[in-house]
């Protein structure tokens, strides 16, 4: 049967509205227009509702298998479903790694059989992600490999990476890395900054992330290979991939949510909620991450989920693991903080959460057009209500967004043509 959402607010490319109707059929788009017919179709009521191509999160954690006590793929599809997300990208720091093609492959069959929305599997760039032996890149990209990265360490010995990039590189693949100095991390829990001093806590300094971005960004060019930045942080970062750019580099980057819309000023107290990696930094970092959103720098938005326990975030700030869950509220804070404040518009807000990271990537997803997969999100832009943990479809709790007011919440999700999450209710 067809369906055929009706009444359908889109976007236009001068950030415009106009209002049509999409005929699905299938897994495809199949007409976009005004008054289609509707007989021998299910119709959906979209009148005054936003509609999408599908979001696009290119870095999340799904924690299975090893950590299914945090989160699993049938629970954290279905919070990405439930913020409007139809493809994700699973983070390789599981147990076992997704190193051989046995774990990848055991990974993809949990992935068809449970999950809610798309899921693109990264594999490791190193055995056990120890960075000390290279995986086979070329049999783990035949076995369905999204791209490569060690995420949640940084490779720390650059002619570990170089070999590793110049193997991307021979078989078109991007090296995807967490950029991160071990030699001067300092054992720290927050940023070097105000915060950290006024609490006792060694902090992580903001060189520890630019440093690695620099020597990676030199060895990519060697290599010419594709290489993307993971949650960017710092004005230096900034700088240090702007001047990549420049130079004819081919260097992608992403920015958190969280980092957009709060600084080390923000955190209140010891609340282990305002712990991630890279921590928060100062509002310098901040307004230096919105003004690289802005001037093509940073490619796009990524919400860097990271679900943890209760139990090991009620441990102390030195000792709880880094990390908050984000697929749930990336959209209406987003929306909220900036798009409403006219930092950016609506039409660019979309962009960074569906065709930038599409384009980064080669991946035929994120647009609204005849013929492209139907992946659909419908959002309330006038819906305000305060985020609520306790309505997670997330196994994790964890995040500093607990009670506020947000405006613009996805309604219904479609992936593939397939109801995936609508409020209320899910399906499949």
């Amino acid at each position: 049967m067809k369906t055929v959402i009706k009444n359908g607010v889109l976007l236009d490319n001068q950030n415009q509205f106009k209002k049509a109707d999409i005929e699905i059929e299938g897994r495809f788009i199949t007409k976009i227009g005004e008054n289609l017919a509707t007989e021998d179709s299910k119709v959906v009521d979209a009148d005054g509702l936003l509609v999408t191509a599908g979001f696009i999160d290119l870095h999340v954690h799904l924690r299975e298998p090893g950590g299914e006590h945090k989160e699993t793929i049938e629970t954290g599809t279905l919070a990405a479903a439930r913020g409007g997300f139809t493809t994700v990208a699973a983070m390789p720091n599981t147990r076992p790694v997704p190193d051989t093609v046995e774990h990848l492959g055991a990974l993809n069959k949990k992935i068809e059989e449970t999950a809610h929305v798309r899921v693109l599997p990264y594999a490791s760039i190193t055995i056990r992600e120890a960075g000390k032996e290279l995986t086979d890149f070329s049999a783990l990209k035949k076995t369905g490999a999204f791209a490569f990265t060690d995420d949640g360490v940084g490779i720390q010995e650059a002619g570990m990476m170089l070999e590793a990039m110049k193997r991307a590189a021979a078989i078109d693949m991007a090296v995807v890395a967490h950029c991160e100095d071990n030699s001067l991390i300092n054992k720290g829990s927050v940023h070097e900054g105000r915060f950290s001093k006024e609490n006792g806590i060694n902090g992580i300094p903001s060189v520890c992330e630019a440093v690695h971005i620099a020597r990676d960004i030199l060895l990519a060019e060697a290599a010419g290979c594709h290489y993307h930045v993971c949650h960017i942080s710092t004005k230096e970062s900034v700088r240090t991939v702007r001047d990549a750019k420049r130079a004819g580099i081919k260097v992608t980057a992403e920015v958190t949510p969280h980092h957009l819309l709060l600084s080390e000023d923000d955190i209140p107290g010891l609340d282990t909620n305002y712990k991630m990696n890279p921590p928060l930094r100062g509002r310098e970092d901040r307004d230096a991450l919105i003004e690289g959103l802005l001037d093509g720098t940073i490619d796009f938005i990524a919400t860097d989920h990271a679900p943890h326990s209760v139990e090991e975030k009620e441990q102390s700030m030195q000792l709880a693991p880094f990390g908050i869950v984000g697929l749930e509220t990336a959209f209406p804070l987003l929306y909220t903080e900036l798009v409403k404040k006219e930092i950016i518009t609506l039409k660019q807000l979309v962009d960074f959460l569906t065709i930038k990271p599409a384009d980064c990537f080669s991946l035929p997803f994120g647009q609204l057009k005849e013929g492209a997969v139907a992946d659909i999100t419908l959002i309330d832009l006038n819906a305000e209500q305060a985020i609520n943990k306790e309505e997670f479809a997330s196994k994790g709790k964890n995040t500093p967004f607990h009670d506020k007011k947000c405006q613009g919440w996805p309604v219904m999700t479609i992936s593939e043509g397939k109801l995936a999450w609508e409020k209320g209710r899910v399906q499949g």
